[in-house]
C-alpha cells in the first residue's frame, strides 16, 4: 500500500522532472546518440574527475538522507534531489559551461514554478504557542492522552514526519485522545524543558511526547539506560507500533463511551 502510494507521488510533475534533472548528464555521456550530439570529441565514458565527483555524490546523499530520517522512496528522493542536482551542475560546467549555464537556468526555472507537493490532507492537531500553553492545557484537562510533537520547522526530518503525524491525528484524534505541536525552534525555552537538544546536527528532532494525566510516559526517540539515544525512525507503522495507537484508540474511546453514559444517568 504504502508502496503503490509512493509510485503516484512521483507521478507528479516535481518529482519526475527534478529525476530527469538529476540524471541529465549520466544520461547524455551514455548514450552514444546524446553523447555524439553534445561531445562529438568525447569517447562517452566518464572520465576520472567525472567519477570522483559522482562517488562523493552518493557518500552524501546517503549520509544527508539517514540524518533527515528518510523512511519512504519519496522521502530519500526529496532529500538527495539538492545534492544531485548540484552535482548534475558541477558536471555539465566541468564539461562545457554552453550547458552547465543553461542547465543552471533550468534550475531556478523549476524551483520556482514547481514547489515540493506537500501534504495537503486532514489533520486535527493543536499548535501550542509556548510551553506553557501546553502546560495549562494539561493541567485542566488531566483525562485527556496527548501526542506531542517537538519540533523546528527548518529541520529535515521534522518536515519528513509532518504528513505522517497529520495523517495520524486525522485517523485516531477523539475528545480525550488529541495530537499537538510544539516549534521548540520558535521556542526554546521548550527545548530545555523537555531536554531537547535543537541544534543542526541534533538526533532528538523530531521528538513525540506521550502525556497521560499530565504527565510524560514515554517519548520517541528516547535514551537507555546508559544515557545513548536511541535511534527511531518515524514512519506511520513504527508510530502505531511505538505507541500502541490502535490500543490507546480503543481505551480512549471506552473511556468516552463511559463518560458520556454516566452523564447520561445522572
Amino acid at each position: 500500500m504504502s508502496f503503490n502510494k509512493d509510485l503516484r507521488q512521483l507521478l507528479k510533475p516535481y518529482y519526475w522532472v527534478n529525476i530527469l534533472l538529476s540524471i541529465s548528464y549520466v544520461v547524455s555521456k551514455r548514450t552514444n546518440i546524446i553523447c555524439g550530439y553534445l561531445f562529438p570529441e568525447s569517447d562517452c565514458e566518464l572520465d576520472s574527475r567525472e567519477t570522483e565527483i559522482l562517488f562523493f555524490l552518493i557518500i552524501v546523499v546517503m549520509l544527508r538522507t539517514r540524518k533527515a530520517g528518510s523512511v519512504t522512496m519519496v522521502n530519500y528522493l526529496s532529500s538527495s534531489f539538492v545534492y544531485t542536482k548540484i552535482a548534475n551542475l558541477i558536471l555539465w560546467l566541468y564539461a562545457d559551461v554552453r550547458y552547465g549555464l543553461p542547465y543552471g537556468a533550468i534550475l531556478i526555472l523549476t524551483s520556482l514554478l514547481l514547489p515540493e507537493p506537500t501534504y495537503t490532507g486532514p489533520e486535527h492537531i493543536i499548535y501550542f504557542r509556548g510551553p506553557q500553553i501546553l502546560e495549562e492545557e494539561l493541567k485542566h484537562h488531566k483525562n485527556t492522552t496527548w501526542l506531542v510533537c517537538l519540533f523546528a520547522a527548518w529541520h529535515p526530518a521534522c518536515a519528513n514526519f509532518a504528513p505522517v503525524f497529520s495523517e495520524l491525528s486525522a485517523s485516531y484524534s477523539l475528545d480525550n485522545l488529541k495530537f499537538g505541536k510544539l516549534d521548540i525552534g520558535r521556542y526554546p525555552e521548550a527545548a530545555a524543558k523537555y531536554r531537547i537538544q535543537d541544534g543542526p546536527t541534533s538526533r532528538q528532532l523530531p521528538t513525540v511526547l506521550l502525556l497521560k494525566d499530565g504527565e510524560e510516559k514515554m517519548r520517541r526517540p528516547y535514551p537507555d539506560s546508559t544515557g545513548k539515544l536511541q535511534k527511531f525512525l518515524f514512519s506511520k507503522d513504527n508510530m502505531k507500533a511505538a505507541f500502541d495507537l490502535d490500543g490507546l484508540y480503543q481505551e480512549s474511546k471506552e473511556k468516552l463511551a463511559n463518560s458520556k453514559s454516566n452523564k447520561k444517568t445522572e
